[in-house]
């Protein structure tokens, strides 16, 4: 009778499969994430890489901030002063044009040579 060795021996071949824990119910990515590598849970590769994937839309960055600080004049007040003024013609600081008397244009224009 011919003999297998133990690799391929059929007992040896079944792995044991765990079964993925179940997540909690209404648990955010991050929190998830968290207890992964704090090793209170164990995720399938394919709900860590959700996991990761959806942090973004679920916490997202907060890129910028915006402190005012009003002077005791409500918000609705500066947006109607900001409207009124959206409606006025806008300021522009355009620069002031020399006047120069016609008979001064109408002189010869110096040459200017350059040699290279």
């Amino acid at each position: 009778m011919l003999r297998l060795p133990y690799f391929a021996d059929p007992a040896n071949l079944k792995v044991e499969e765990e079964e993925p824990s179940a997540l909690p119910e209404g648990i955010m990515a991050l929190e998830l994430l968290q207890l992964a590598y704090r090793g209170k849970i164990k995720l399938t590769p394919q709900q860590a890489r959700c996991a990761i994937e959806s942090l973004p839309y679920e916490t997202p960055k907060l890129s910028a901030t915006a402190i005012a600080t009003m002077d005791g004049k409500s918000f609705a007040e500066a947006l109607d002063r900001a409207i009124e003024r959206s409606k006025s013609p806008p300021m522009l600081n355009a620069p002031t044009i020399e006047r120069v008397d016609a008979t001064e244009m109408k002189k010869p224009m110096s040459r200017l040579y350059r040699r290279y």
